[in-house]
């Protein structure tokens, strides 16, 4: 009768109309439990669903819309039959404890979320950036002494990463853990604001907004994996940094204007800006959308996508070692990080050559910028701000250019990677040679390139590397620690050479690590070059 029923609903309607029909407490086979089912006519045929029910449907949710893509346009639908009451349900309806479109709307708003929260919490993560090695110029204070302050910061970020990783796979709390750095990065720049001739008080003021923002962008990269899932996070994750970059330069060039404009100072108020924004965007993010199991590296194959997630954000709020860590678990988590770091082959050189890679790019942008300025060559607030503003412009368009060429194009992570190496070296021969207002471009040019690539390729290569582990983010972290190895040691090498020999052969150093970074890259392609990523669309 069923069958007849929907045979007619398609011979009425013909092949291009597109309804629903919702039958409520129709009495079906063996034993008179309400039932209501969903008929849906495309050009693909007729399907429709069986789903018990013991009070019907109770709200427009219950029931698809025309125009929404609940059930997938096929020839014929597999129908399961359930021998312990002789009903017939659909499989889809069995996966998901959330309505497919309820859980596809709250995907989108999750990931325009996450994109803002990219775009405003770069300006968070970083303190401020390179503003801070010229503000403290400013007040008195000489190259040495800058680079030392800032290695002091990434000593610490260093130290902490491997830890922060292992916390974020482990909690379900990652919005809340965003939440609270933010506050307390926004907090330490208060302290740096109010007393910058006090050495002390600045050197506590950055291990402060170092330890906080190093949570930061691992979370957001855990965030986007829960939210996109495996197959998505490369596509989603290029767009999440180009927006990231584009928020960098935004705020580096409203920084230039203002700081010109009202002095150094208005740049602090900017970044306590951005930082509110970034709070606002937090809290918009849906926590059911999140699906913690993906967002360390594990996926479950045998559910849907939109209802899983919040199935599994339920289950995983509800699991209390998962949701409050013990400290001995992080511990453990720690010590294997660095584990899968020696035992993983690939994650060991990509550690390598970034540490070897940003101990020499990390003090190029502040070194160059305080060298154009110490030569009265450009305006203090306005030439750092350009700076900025020339590197994010281009890390938008390398970013993006990185995840279609590593995703769509299946070039794969490792060229892509040992592009952003080759640029380093040229970049610190120009900076070296060209201490003038114009070498900003093509100096901070070759920054974008390095750094926009490395922005997709690093995680996207530990995605890929890592996948199904459980374990991504704690992969994540080890790498970024070795990074921060390099990246810390930069500032106060750089600053005492330049100190001691000048900016120039300063600069010129800077230029020699990356050649470790090539050799290395190179030397071990046959385990670094791994089969090419598939496409997405061909994938899904």
């Amino acid at each position: 009768m069923v069958f007849d029923f929907v045979a007619g609903l398609r011979t009425h309607f013909g092949a291009k109309a597109c309804t629903v029909v919702a039958l409520s407490t129709y009495p079906y086979a063996l034993r008179a439990v309400p039932v209501y089912m969903d008929v849906v006519c495309t050009s693909y045929g007729c399907h429709f669903r069986l789903a018990v029910s013991t009070e019907g449907p109770t709200s427009e949710l219950d029931y698809p819309t025309a125009t929404q893509d609940c059930i997938t346009p096929t020839a014929t639908t597999t129908i399961n039959s359930d021998p312990a009451t002789n009903l017939i349900t659909a499989p889809e309806l069995q996966s998901s404890s959330t309505p497919p479109d309820v859980s596809d709307r709250r995907t989108k708003r999750a990931t325009w979320a996450i994109l803002f929260l990219s775009f405003f919490i770069a300006d968070v993560s970083a303190g401020l950036g390179p503003f801070l090695g010229v503000f403290l110029q400013e007040h008195g204070w000489g190259p040495g002494l800058i680079g030392t302050v800032s290695t002091t910061g990434g000593v610490v970020a260093m130290l902490l990463t491997a830890p922060m990783g292992a916390l974020i796979d482990a909690t379900t709390y990652k919005r809340s853990l965003a939440a609270a750095s933010t506050i307390i990065c926004m907090g330490a720049n208060v302290l740096i604001f109010l007393s910058p001739s006090a050495t002390e008080l600045v050197f506590v003021a950055q291990i402060i907004v170092a330890a906080a923002g190093v949570a930061l962008m691992p979370v957001m990269v855990a965030l986007t994996l829960g939210v996109a899932r495996q197959k998505g996070f490369h596509t989603l994750n290029g767009r999440v940094q180009a927006v990231n970059h584009a928020g960098n330069m935004a705020e580096a060039g409203l920084g230039a204007i203002l700081g010109s404009r009202f002095g150094m100072g208005a740049v602090f108020y900017l970044s306590w800006a951005f930082g509110l924004v970034t709070l606002v965007s937090i809290a918009l993010i849906p926590a059911g959308a999140v699906d913690h199991q993906a967002a360390r590296g594990l996926e479950k194959t045998n559910a849907g996508r939109g209802g899983q997630a919040a199935a599994t954000d339920q289950q995983d709020h509800q699991s209390q070692p998962q949701t409050h860590p013990h400290p001995q678990e992080l511990g453990e988590e720690h010590a294997k990080a660095w584990k899968m770091l020696i035992q993983c082959k690939e994650l060991l050189v990509l550690g390598a050559a970034l540490l070897a890679f940003h101990l020499g790019n990390a003090a190029v942008l502040p070194l160059y910028g305080q060298a154009v300025v110490a030569a009265h060559k450009a305006e203090p607030a306005s030439f750092t701000g350009v700076t900025v503003v020339v590197a994010q412009g281009t890390m938008v368009i390398m970013s993006l250019a990185a995840s279609r060429l590593a995703v769509l194009h299946g070039v794969g992570y490792w060229p892509i990677i040992l592009v952003s190496f080759c640029s380093l070296p040229v970049r610190t021969v120009l900076a070296g040679t060209f201490i003038e207002s114009w070498g900003v471009w093509p100096v901070q040019v070759l920054d974008g390139i390095g750094a926009g690539l490395q922005s997709v390729a690093t995680p996207g290569s530990v995605a890929q590397v890592l996948s199904h582990s459980g374990r991504v983010n704690v992969g994540l972290g080890a790498v970024m620690t070795c990074q921060g190895v390099g990246a810390s040691l930069s500032p106060v090498l750089a600053g005492w050479i330049a100190q001691e020999k000048g900016y120039n052969i300063s600069l010129y150093v800077m230029g020699v690590f990356p050649m470790v970074s090539i050799a290395l890259w190179v030397g071990f392609i046959k385990i670094l070059r791994k089969p090419n990523l598939q496409s997405e669309q061909e994938s899904e």
